[in-house]
């Protein structure tokens, strides 16, 4: 298929973008794709493609911008139940700590997954992906985190392995054992970072060569911050996970700086995700690193806090910055990657071409996936969107509406 007559055509050639170079977007045009066996074989200029492949069928941009499809590298995809009702306490003066404090936050998801038969949970995450999807999420990180414990840790971690079998969304799994204290070892959180190491790790890897033998490993993420896991408990967890040969990833300074992100760049992790209260220095050890910086600014929306990611430093100090929806039950039920968009240009200060960028091919290298997705050039992964316009600011402009009219996955058509 030649996918022709874009506006323009956002390619991001040249892999993931660092510091001020954010926003690179590679435009063609009056740009074409010629797409053969699920992946790009060329990108160019509409009248040269066409006259080169002539008899290859067509179909007709119209005019409007085509770009890679969004790339999520942060989301708690997989929960039964909501929090609307604390959602509502929030609004009456209780902060999210305090009602974790009581129980509630994410230790009532817990209780809601754990208590939900496995049909329930793939049923409520497919109408999620559907969203997604249909938003231009066409590949998105998906963590588990609502059983704590393994068997649930482990059904979390096979249901979405089926759901990326029936796709269109394509899933990148993070195990995510180490999301909270759960209840039972409330008080002791010493020794559930034991049970963390000692147990639940050895045993997802067994689990993953005997269920998932044809897949890369998958990522293990902790969730560093005060009422969670410390940082010495932090670096337990994810130096074992290195250990048994675990990508790595970690939920760093949403509310503390408690130096996860450093630790995240110590360790060579793919990613250190939310770094709301990150400090200089740990921002200058992140760019001095691989590690790429996750915002997710419909976290502090969804709170009605008031600091972001400190993007503008992060870029000043020379680091490789992703945005992501944060997807999640509490404080950002945000399927829209869009919306992301349009956040991180308002409270970030990124214009349009840097939150693209952010979203697609350094979001992709957050997931170690920038070889095969994030960008438009020949050999990767037909992974595309035809937006419903002719310029690819209303992406940041624009808030609210669904702007892209047609997902290409894999090189098939889903119009929306």
């Amino acid at each position: 298929m030649l996918i022709h007559s874009a506006s323009q055509l956002l390619t991001l050639t040249g892999g993931p973008q660092r510091g001020h170079d954010l926003g690179g977007l590679g435009i063609i045009i009056n740009g074409a794709v010629l797409i053969r066996d699920e992946k790009i074989a060329a990108v160019g200029d509409t009248g040269e493609l066409l006259a080169a492949y002539p008899d290859e069928p067509t179909l007709d941009a119209a005019g409007k911008a085509v770009m890679p499809g969004f790339v999520d590298p942060h989301t708690h995809l997989i929960w039964a139940g909501d929090r609307a009702l604390e959602f509502e306490e929030r609004l009456q003066g209780k902060n999210y700590l305090e009602i974790l404090a009581q129980g509630g936050g994410i230790l009532s998801t817990v209780s809601a997954t754990r208590g939900s038969s496995l049909e329930k949970l793939m049923a409520e995450t497919r109408l999620r992906m559907r969203s997604m999807f249909e938003f231009g999420t066409t590949t998105a990180e998906a963590k588990t985190g609502y059983g704590l414990h393994t068997e649930t840790e482990l059904r979390l971690l096979g249901a979405l392995l089926a759901l990326d079998g029936e796709g269109p969304l394509e899933i990148v799994p993070t195990f995510l054992g180490a999301h909270a204290i759960p209840p039972e070892y409330e008080g002791r959180p010493d020794v559930y970072t034991d049970l963390v190491c000692e147990s639940m790790l050895p045993g997802l890897s067994e689990w993953w060569s005997c269920h998932a033998t044809d897949r890369s490993m998958p990522f293990v993420d902790v969730f560093c911050e005060t009422g969670a896991f410390d940082l010495q408990q932090s670096c337990r967890i994810l130096t074992r996970a290195r250990e048994l040969g675990f990508p790595l990833k970690i939920h760093a300074d949403e509310f503390d700086n408690l130096g996860g992100a450093a630790l995240a760049a110590e360790l060579g992790a793919s990613s250190a995700d939310h770094l709301v209260a990150t400090s200089a220095e740990d921002i200058q050890a992140l760019a001095r690193s691989e590690t790429v910086a996750v915002a997710l600014p419909a976290t502090p929306f969804g709170l009605a806090e008031k600091h972001y990611s400190p993007a503008q430093d992060i870029l000043e100090a020379g680091g490789l910055l992703a945005i992501a929806s944060d997807l999640n039950p509490g404080t950002a039920w945000c399927e829209n990657m869009q919306f992301a968009l349009a956040l991180a240009c308002r409270y970030m200060r990124l214009t349009p071409a840097q939150a693209i960028a952010a979203a697609t091919i350094n979001a992709a290298a957050a997931i170690n996936r920038a070889e095969r997705v994030g960008s438009l050039e020949p050999g990767k992964q037909a992974d595309l969107l035809i937006l419903s316009v002719p310029d690819y600011r209303h992406l940041g402009y624009r808030f609210g509406a669904n702007l892209v009219g047609t997902v290409i996955k894999k090189g098939q058509v889903f119009p929306n």
